[in-house]
């Protein structure tokens, strides 16, 4: 397992390919960059790299306790680009990534070629969403990752896929009790205080692909739907019979979406 130091951070990635097409691929919470995965073996060749990294809390990497904010994550991305030596990429993410990927582009568009934004939403959260965040925080810290990684299973992967898909069900679980519950409790407490993107987005100058699967229940379709007519290049794909992890729940048709939308950003 490759790190690399950061600051005061050490950050665990995974690396495949070559060349000078890159994308970075964010996870999302409760996760690690196992999430990429299949996408980390199916995208990463010769003349394209990709890269997958834990987050700081999350994963192999450090766990910096207290608050996380959007702006400390997208600055651990493109301090591990620098590491890397990757100049500009695509940048893409699921959930809370993708919400990382958003702040990434606010701060620094120059770096990014286009974006990927899975199961996501674009807009601030809400006075009583930022109340929830909170004392869940303070949950994780309390009952740690096992009793919230059993309540959202069926919300993550949806039931049907439990069932019919047990290996992709115990994947997603097993990521969610391996999760450092500091490290997990200071993002969502950064992630209560997260901006409305809807601006960024309607500013974005880059190609962007915006999936989500037909049943998630934590980031709707009329959240997709949302991002989509607000920003001015944008693909829109809709994965029926996935929930909240489609790459995993429905891996050959999120690839070939991926793989169409990637060939058209490095065709230009």
């Amino acid at each position: 397992m490759p790190t690399a130091s950061i600051g005061d951070l050490t950050v665990a990635y995974d690396e495949a390919g070559s060349g000078d097409q890159a994308l970075i691929l964010v996870h999302g919470h409760p996760f690690d960059r196992s999430m990429w995965r299949p996408q980390l073996e199916r995208f990463g060749r010769p003349g394209r790299r990709v890269v997958t990294a834990d987050l700081r809390g999350y994963g192999a990497t450090s766990v910096v306790p207290g608050t996380t904010t959007f702006e400390t994550f997208a600055r651990d991305v493109i301090g591990l680009a620098d590491h890397l030596g990757i100049g500009t990429f695509v940048l893409g993410g699921l959930s809370m990534g993708g919400q990382i990927v958003m702040e990434t582009y606010r701060l620094f568009p120059e770096r990014i070629t286009g974006l990927i934004l899975a199961d996501t939403s674009a807009q601030a959260e809400t006075p009583a969403g930022r109340t929830i965040r909170h004392q869940m925080a303070d949950r994780l810290l309390t009952e740690g990752m096992g009793p919230y990684a059993e309540e959202v299973l069926t919300k993550m992967v949806a039931p049907s896929n439990v069932a019919t898909l047990p290996e992709v069900a115990e994947n997603v679980m097993l990521m969610m009790l391996a999760a450092p519950p500091a490290g997990a409790a200071a993002a969502l407490r950064g992630r209560a205080d997260r901006p409305d993107y809807l601006e960024t987005l309607e500013g974005a100058a880059v190609p962007t692909l915006v999936v989500v699967g037909s049943d998630d229940a934590f980031t709707p379709i009329a959240d997709a739907e949302l991002m989509h007519k607000t920003l001015p290049d944008s693909i829109l794909a809709v994965i029926e019979g996935a929930a909240h992890m489609p790459n995993l729940e429905r891996e050959d048709e999120f690839n070939a979406i991926l793989d169409a939308f990637l060939t058209s950003v490095e065709q230009r």
